[in-house]
């Protein structure tokens, strides 16, 4: 069995244009517009040979948001700086900036519902 067994995850939306504006003002990204059975989808930046996982945000009849349920954390460079772009982007923040195993971790509710959780490493 392989140590890091996460491969791929999927964020439920009901608004892929809002959730879309929202992750790629709050991570500096760009997102990818696509579909995987019929279901629409926005890509997260992906390399073959990078580190860690990637996803999707995630929008038809299987997919509903909720902050409950498994949590995501989403590696990020500033962690405080995060904080305050969700916040700005009309987020609620569910857990302040805390101190972890060699890590600072926040939570912050996304633009469809979604507990999201944050994680800066030192």
């Amino acid at each position: 069995m392989a140590n890091n067994i996460g491969a791929y995850f999927e964020i439920p939306v009901i608004d892929m244009e809002r959730a879309i504006n929202f992750y790629q003002a709050l991570l500096g990204i760009e997102l990818e517009r696509g579909s995987i059975h019929e279901y629409e989808m926005a890509f997260f930046p992906y390399e073959n040979s990078g580190v860690g996982i990637s996803g999707a945000l995630a929008k038809g009849d299987v997919y509903r948001p909720s902050i409950d349920g498994v949590f995501l954390y989403l590696k990020i460079d500033d962690i405080d700086l995060a904080i305050s772009k969700a916040v700005e982007l009309g987020s609620e923040v569910l857990l302040e900036k805390n101190e972890a195993d060699s890590c600072f971790v926040a939570e912050v509710k996304d633009s469809e519902g979604n507990r999201i959780c944050l994680k800066q490493d030192f």
